[in-house]
């Protein structure tokens, strides 16, 4: 994807996140009686198992058919503060085994390599809350940035493994990565409770590689057990 397409689908994403928002203030305000909660705040913990892949960019699309994802373990922490009844901001901090798979005679290595990452990551999510969901949970919409830092990778050609070198050279790797994060998912309360089903795609924007094209891919499924939180920052008086 080429930098203004990126930059596109940035603004796009901001612009339609703002439209919405701005609409689901606008009829709140317009309610006669405006003592409707916030959505509220929980405190989420995270260990879950992810599928994760690489994108190797447009100037290697013959590996397509080679690659196959690789299972990776998510685990952290959520914490979704109510700012309305229909709107939350989420944030998260979870340490993920990312990578991917290329299959045997694939044209970079003929052998068959894998590659794993050992990332921090923490995205920031605009979360739209909807109404009721089969009768029983709420659904949820979120989109939003993440960021994340490399701690270490290793990569396995045949029976070689290597380990990840992070400087500018010929088979480095960058520390940093950046990226959109989309999905949605149903909550369900438990008295002060929840746990929430959340399914979300991880779309990498930056090369984490100097002289290849390497993007992270990620389809998340997670269960999350909240706990409500006391007090929320964030929330209109």
């Amino acid at each position: 994807m080429k930098k203004e397409e990126k930059i596109g689908l940035l603004l796009s994403m901001i612009f339609l996140f703002t439209n919405v928002f701005s609409q689901t203030c606008e009829l709140d305000s317009k309610k006669i009686n405006n003592q409707e909660k916030t959505a509220k705040t929980y405190l989420d913990l995270m260990i879950n198992i992810e599928s994760t892949n690489l994108n190797y960019g447009r100037s290697n699309t013959m590996l397509t058919d080679y690659k196959k994802p690789v299972k990776g373990l998510q685990a952290g922490v959520s914490f979704q503060a109510g700012i309305t009844s229909r709107f939350s901001v989420v944030s998260e901090l979870y340490f993920m085994k990312k990578g991917g798979k290329l299959m045997v005679n694939n044209p970079l290595y003929t052998n068959e390599s894998t590659l794993r990452l050992n990332t921090l990551e923490l995205p920031v999510l605009a979360r739209l809350h909807f109404g009721k969901f089969i009768h029983v949970g709420k659904f949820y919409v979120n989109a939003g940035p993440s960021i994340a830092y490399n701690l270490s990778g290793k990569r396995k050609i045949g029976d070689q493994t290597t380990k990840l070198s992070f400087h500018n050279s010929s088979d480095g790797f960058k520390r940093f990565d950046a990226g959109i994060q989309m999905g949605g998912g149903v909550e369900f309360p438990l008295k002060q409770n929840r746990i929430a089903l959340d399914i979300r795609y991880n779309y990498g924007l930056s090369n984490i590689a100097y002289n290849e094209e390497i993007y992270n891919r990620a389809l998340m499924v997670s269960v999350h057990f909240s706990k409500a939180w006391k007090t929320n920052p964030l929330e209109k008086k």
